[in-house]
């Protein structure tokens, strides 16, 4: 039986991370896998559990030496990437990893995992809420809100890529959805959990 994982994608304020914040707190066979970046931390982010931070060189050598599973350029010199270590830890713990990543590591990520990966677009209900809920945060300046809505409305067009689609225009109901389509791809827990025998 092959291993299995979770991919969560949406453009950024769609609400996926507050989905996938509830899933692992609910689901003790899931556990979230740490991305890589490039940038610096913010804030009270702890290297390890929000991201692995890496210098632009280091992340450059990692893909050199090919131990992303995933990674991209998202803007110029900040990268971002899912580490083949990550994803053999979780296995060897025996638990599933939930991936929660942006729209074209999803994709690049359920190429890589194919039929053995459930891969989940959280959709905005319009690109005014999605602004709005942006605007909302406090977080970006104007130029960098208007890069997010830019960014956003291309991603919005890798939807039919992924397995499902959830619209997120009430929280719990999207909670509900993700949950429902997880438990009918993962009904067994045995099913889900690494073939030992490999």
């Amino acid at each position: 039986m092959k291993n299995k994982a979770i991919i969560i994608s949406a453009p950024s304020g769609a609400g996926k991370t507050t989905i996938v914040r509830h899933l692992l707190e609910t689901n003790p066979r899931l556990e979230f896998s740490v991305s890589a970046c490039s940038r610096p931390k913010r804030g009270s982010e702890v290297d390890g559990h929000d991201y692995f931070f890496l210098s632009v060189d280091e992340f450059r050598r990692k893909i050199k030496n090919n131990e992303f599973l995933e990674w991209e350029e998202v803007y110029p010199g900040s990268y971002y990437g899912t580490l083949r270590s990550e994803q053999e830890r979780i296995w060897n713990s025996g638990k599933v990893p939930v991936f929660d990543v942006d729209v074209v590591g999803g994709d690049n990520l359920k190429k890589h995992f194919g039929d053995s990966a459930l891969a989940i677009f959280i959709r905005p209900p319009s690109m005014q809420v999605l602004e709005q809920r942006l605007r909302d945060r406090a977080t970006d300046d104007e130029e960098s809100l208007q890069k997010r809505l830019a960014k956003a409305e291309q991603e919005m067009a890798y939807a039919a890529k992924f397995d499902a689609i959830v619209v997120n225009d009430d929280l719990e109901r999207a909670i509900a959805e993700t949950e429902e389509l997880i438990g009918n791809r993962m009904p067994d827990p045995g099913s889900w959990m690494p073939d030992t025998g490999c």
